[in-house]
């Protein structure tokens, strides 16, 4: 059995404003990461730094297809996919997943931990579409102590 964390959600937003959201630099600073070094384009390496945790990771970014798919690593072991889809509304429903891994304790753990991470990724982002509010800011202090 393999392990994929994954995560999906419907945002109120046309399907460019997700994909920008994601993919420039300057507003993913603005719900989910504290910073980036520059925006995600095919083959281009970047580096994030999350502010609530210490370090920076260095983010390889395989494909992106305008307003439809993003790929990258962050952790050398699996690809994160995000995969955007717009409704006959005009909103926007995103698909992220990340995989695959050998299921065992350790991995199991992980697999857990970066669904959450990728539904509080999601959280965030339709927080900051939507509604102007950044979820992320202060949510993670108690880690730190």
């Amino acid at each position: 059995m393999k392990l994929t964390a994954k995560a999906s959600l419907q945002i109120q937003k046309p399907i460019n404003d997700v994909f920008e959201a994601i993919v420039d630099s300057e507003k993913i600073t603005r719900y989910f990461i504290s910073e980036s070094s520059g925006r995600m384009e095919s083959g281009k390496e970047i580096m994030w730094e999350f502010g609530d945790f210490p370090g920076k990771f260095p983010v390889q970014v395989i494909e992106v297809q305008l307003n439809k798919f993003i790929s990258f690593i962050w952790d050398k072991e699996t690809v994160v996919s995000i995969t955007l889809t717009e409704q006959s509304d005009k909103s926007t429903v995103i698909k992220v997943s990340e995989g695959e891994k050998e299921l065992n304790e350790t991995n199991l753990e992980w697999c857990i931990g970066n669904t959450f991470g990728w539904a509080n990724f999601l959280d965030c982002m339709k927080a900051f579409l939507e509604y102007g509010i950044n979820l992320r800011k202060g949510a993670f202090e108690y880690m730190r102590k």
